[in-house]
């Protein structure tokens, strides 16, 4: 365990988003359960939470007085490719997990980026490019490891009330180490993005809107307005299908002239993160998102997106729309917005966004897990929290429990 002012502290301490700051009180890295164990152990002795982050992502910065816990050395994989099912450890990131399981057919259901955790992705729920047809990945878990808020360790199923609360509520009641979770068949994938210069953005999201009217579940779309440093701003339309070709699916696309480049093809699931090519290292950023009902209006209020990077809308419905019984629930509205910046560009996503709800993964800082839930939701979060944690011994980025 290390502390501040000690050697190595800052590089320990610091999150996947650069531009948020962790005042925590140590900082401890967990290479085996038995670590995990005593950390809890020791946090609930010194009255103190425990704040789990095996990478970093999704970092609120409410950390103050706890122990700040990396869990990125449990890195447990094994892949059962007849009962199509996984075993992750808190600290295998997508990338190695759809590696191993392309290998035999079979995917999970990762979102845009390979260097998110397996784990802490799938608490907040987990949207996938998969999650119209398979819904949130948190659906696919079969089982949780868990170590309790007084050290003790056991496995959560479907007959345990955590295992509701721990499929898309967050880290907030106990502390996971590995989880077992179905794989899904996969013999064909196809997808890629399409670009053009921004000023074809209103023909695009008419496009994009036909093809989102009619789409089968396995077919996801975004759309996006881009503005690269040094760059022209450009709009683009990321998709994948599980199939063979979708390109009946996304003619409106070829009806629009200018295209600067066009990567659809079949695709090797490896080669997913390629899509949006997000970064893969760590860098200062701010974020927000909302669940949208309709896109009317929707150019008018995001152009010109400077000083944004992104705004990115994403096509949901399919499975996410249908009843599910676990924290992350059904999804009425048909898209999510969610826009990214540098800091700075806080006052223009407020301008965008209203403040409406959005799911659990997309809370930026500053926000509540009250945005992400209704209130049914919330208070049996809230009830389940209190129950088994009652000294509030884990911190999740974004605590049930607060306002």
């Amino acid at each position: 365990m290390i502390f501040p002012g000690d050697e190595g502290f800052e590089q320990a301490v610091t999150p996947w988003n650069l531009a948020v700051k962790q005042p925590v009180r140590a900082v401890a890295e967990a290479h085996s359960v038995d670590d995990v164990v005593d950390v809890v152990r020791l946090a609930g002795k010194e009255g103190l939470a425990v704040t789990a982050q095996p990478s970093g992502h999704g970092a609120s910065g409410d950390v103050a007085d706890t122990i700040l816990l990396r869990t990125h050395g449990l890195t447990t994989l094994e892949i059962d490719p007849v009962a199509k099912v996984a075993r992750v450890g808190a600290g295998v990131r997508w990338g190695r997990l759809q590696a191993a399981a392309a290998a035999h057919g079979l995917t999970g259901l990762p979102g845009s980026s390979p260097v998110v955790t397996v784990t802490g992705y799938t608490l907040g729920g987990g949207l996938s490019w998969f999650s119209r047809k398979h819904g949130f990945a948190s659906s696919s878990v079969r089982s949780f490891d868990i170590v309790d808020a007084e050290g003790n360790r056991s496995v959560v199923t479907r007959d345990d009330e955590l295992f509701w609360a721990l499929r898309g509520g967050g880290g907030d009641f106990a502390l996971v180490t590995a989880m077992e979770l179905d794989l899904h068949p996969l013999p064909d994938l196809y997808g890629g993005r399409v670009l053009w210069p921004a000023t074809r953005a209103p023909e695009v999201l008419e496009a994009f809107k036909e093809i989102t009217a009619t789409a089968p579940d396995e077919l996801t779309v975004w759309f996006d307005l881009l503005r690269f440093p040094g760059s022209p701003p450009f709009v683009a339309v990321d998709s994948t299908y599980l199939g063979k070709d979708a390109s009946g699916f996304l003619a409106p696309l070829d009806r629009i002239g200018g295209a600067l480049s066009d990567t659809r093809a079949p695709m090797p699931l490896t080669a997913l993160g390629d899509i949006t090519g997000e970064p893969t290292d760590p860098g200062p950023g701010a974020s927000k998102a909302q669940l949208l009902d309709g896109l009317d209006g929707i150019l008018e209020r995001v152009m010109p997106i400077d000083p944004l990077i992104s705004v990115q809308i994403r096509h949901l419905g399919g499975a996410l729309a249908r009843p599910s019984d676990s924290a992350a629930g059904q999804v009425a509205e048909p898209y999510l917005l969610y826009m990214f910046g540098l800091p700075g560009a806080e006052d223009r996503q407020r301008e965008i966004a209203d403040g409406g709800r959005k799911p659990f993964t997309f809370l930026a800082p500053g926000e509540s897990a009250a945005a992400a839930f209704p209130a049914a939701t919330l208070e049996r979060l809230r009830d389940i929290k209190r129950r088994h944690d009652p000294a509030n011994v884990f911190r999740s980025n974004y605590p049930v429990l607060a306002g």
